[in-house]
């Protein structure tokens, strides 16, 4: 686990990393995230990123879940994608990987809400649950289904009349395209309601 790399983590480093206690309130892929930030800001010569994550995670891990690292068999985790893996079985629970699947299949876009800040939520709610198992096309279906009448309209007529003509990239791509104009729009918007109300 670790053992052959040559490396000890600088105090700068160890002093910078997030720390997950393994509570209830805490949500194990915001901390994956946050420490991926420090370690990919504070990069070594001559070590991988997986070489810093590897060394230095059982750093970021306190009180239980710091326990549950050691008590991890010797040689089970040798790249950072399995040691991802198994911390993310231990601590995103399947009451909390449930939920978050049927937020993303039952997702509708709100009243007040643009596009892009639409597409925005819901590509957070996917990478807050990476192993929620939906294909592509359920992705986009589930995108598709839950957006206002006024911006379906806008994604079928731009499509060609049916989302599942495009592939799943094209489709993403389409989204994509039309929320950052979205999010032009509602940029150049914003000043005049504000006048507006003035």
């Amino acid at each position: 686990m670790a053992d052959a790399i040559h490396f000890e983590p600088k105090y700068g480093l160890i002093h910078l990393l997030p720390h997950f206690h393994g509570l209830g309130g805490e949500d194990p892929n915001k901390h994956l995230s946050e420490f991926h930030a420090v370690c990919t800001s504070m990069k070594p010569k001559g070590v991988t990123e997986d070489q810093i994550k590897l060394r230095t995670f059982p750093f970021s891990l306190k009180d239980s879940t710091n326990d549950w690292f050691y008590y991890l068999a010797p040689g089970s985790i040798d790249t950072w994608s399995k040691m991802k893996r198994t911390f993310l079985e231990k601590y995103f629970t399947a009451t909390k990987l449930n939920s978050i699947k049927k937020n993303i299949s039952n997702i509708e876009q709100h009243a007040n809400e643009s596009l892009y800040e639409y597409y925005e939520r819901f590509k957070r709610l996917c990478s807050s649950c990476p192993y929620h198992g939906y294909s592509d096309q359920d992705l986009i279906l589930y995108l598709y289904g839950g957006l206002l009448d006024d911006e379906r309209r806008m994604v079928t007529a731009t499509c060609g009349g049916n989302i599942l003509n495009k592939t799943t990239e094209a489709a993403f791509e389409l989204y994509l395209e039309l929320s950052e104009g979205s999010k032009q729009f509602s940029k150049m918007a914003l000043p005049r309601a504000t006048n507006a109300i003035e």
